[in-house]
């Protein structure tokens, strides 16, 4: 397999409609991005927003720009863009700052304080690193962009970082693409990936490891990964169109860094010990399990939909506003729900089924069945599914209304083992030793 190009036999990348363009005059100025998710309602709200659906286009596009493309990447065409360079440069300055504000020797297993002395530097200087990378033009946009960067990296209060804070970087991302810093062309797009992104991973991992930043929100073993998620779909995406690379590949380390998912794996294995199965399930389920990485990629974007932007939890702290509009998208683009709820067929480009729902998820289902439903056209499709409790056979009972007789579907199991861990499959099965009544009498 050749390494930075598309090989000659792989499909088309998918068509895609284009990424609309803002102008900065058009912004109001009262209208920079603030925290506006504080309510489950807040939540339902912003998935019906124009900054939703503009932000899940975003990624798809991204995805679909590296299908087939490897690393190291170089752009056969032309050089690398003076504008991708430029953000490039931006994450090599705060990079440098790590040597400068080295961690304090603290006992605390997790959370250096010299974060937050990296982090209050951030603060004050965001607006002037942002000035200097932006042409003359787009300087007005420093307001609209700024929140997206002090949040791209943890909280500086908590000092922490999870999938929240990598969101907030593509956010950052998104709002260089509408203003036009970035051009929503596949070359550059797939610069954004594989050159940006890259350096953006690379440079989390080092404040993860020199401050000890604490995983935030992480859902542990059930967790696809304490920190990261966008770097798997988008390595699932360069993987989705080849066959010499099986998804089972995963489990045998060490992997060639030739795209972000092998690259994330093999980052899991550099900070955590023991076996893959037990310290990372879901990953191991899916390596296991899943036959192609086309049904990887499309399982992990609605996987991410659910998991992370469908989690208030997660997305409360995003700056929304601006640029990533809060208004309500055109009713054109909504579509009724006028179909009743059927169960999908398999095929090659439906989720991954019931390995991908957590425990802790209200849309788990189980062994692959899914409660279908019309879906708006947009880019990260809502995943409306239901969760259900397995019981006897009898009549069939609805959740919500704590023991109503209902004539819904037949229940399902909801929780079935995304892999083998101790407590299951690991553990030998021992029958219990029959009674005996000529025991001695046992000592007090």
């Amino acid at each position: 397999m050749s390494t930075g190009r598309r090989d000659a036999i792989s499909a088309p990348a998918v068509e895609l409609p284009p990424l609309r363009q803002v102008f900065i005059q058009d912004l109001p100025a009262d209208n920079t991005p603030a925290t506006r998710i504080r309510t489950d309602e807040d939540l339902e709200a912003w998935k019906d927003t124009r900054g939703y659906q503009d932000y899940g286009l975003f990624i798809r596009r991204l995805t679909e720009s590296v299908v087939g493309y490897f690393l190291p990447w170089t752009n056969p065409i032309c050089q690398v863009g003076t504008f991708t360079q430029s953000m490039i440069a931006l994450l090599d300055t705060l990079d440098g700052w790590i040597d400068e504000i080295p961690p304090l020797p603290t006992p605390q297993r997790f959370g250096n304080l010299a974060f937050r002395s990296w982090g209050k530097r951030l603060e004050n200087e965001a607006d002037a690193i942002l000035s200097a990378m932006l042409p003359d033009s787009l300087r007005a946009a420093v307001p609209f962009l700024a929140p997206y960067l002090l949040t791209s990296f943890g909280s500086f209060t908590r000092m922490d970082y999870g999938t929240g804070h990598e969101a907030s970087f593509a956010l950052l991302l998104l709002c260089l693409t509408l203003i036009r810093f970035f051009t929503p062309e596949a070359p550059r797009e797939r610069e954004l990936v594989l050159c940006v992104f890259v350096r953006y991973m690379r440079l989390c991992w080092r404040l993860q490891d020199v401050y000890k930043l604490e995983p935030a929100g992480s859902h542990g073993v059930w967790g696809l990964d304490d920190y990261s998620f966008l770097g798997y779909i988008f390595g699932s995406g360069q993987l989705r169109d080849q066959s010499d690379i099986p998804v089972a590949a995963v489990l045998h380390p060490p992997l060639p860094e030739t795209n972000l998912y092998f690259m994330l794996i093999m980052r899991i294995h550099e900070v955590k010990h023991g076996p893959f199965h037990e310290h990372s399930s879901q990953l191991y389920s899916i390596a296991a399990g899943v036959v192609t990485w086309a049904k990887v990629n499309s399982g992990l974007i609605k996987m991410y939909e659910a998991e992370v932007l469908g989690k208030r939890v997660v997305v409360q702290h995003l700056p929304l506003g601006g640029l990533i509009e809060w208004d309500a998208r055109p009713d054109a683009y909504r579509v009724e729900n006028t179909e009743k709820p059927t169960v999908p067929q398999a095929s090659s480009h439906d989720p991954l089924g019931g390995v991908m729902r957590a425990p802790w998820s209200s849309a788990a289902v189980g062994a692959g069945a899914q409660i279908g439903r019309t879906q708006a056209p947009v880019p990260l499709p809502t995943v409306a599914t239901q969760s259900r409790r397995s019981g006897p056979p009898g009549p069939q009972y609805d959740q919500s209304s704590r023991g109503r007789q209902t004539l819904g579907p037949p229940i399902i199991p909801a929780r079935a083992p995304l892999g083998p861990t101790a407590s299951t499959s690991l553990q030998p099965t021992r029958s219990p030793k029959p009674p005996s009544h000529n025991l001695p009498p046992r000592r007090v």
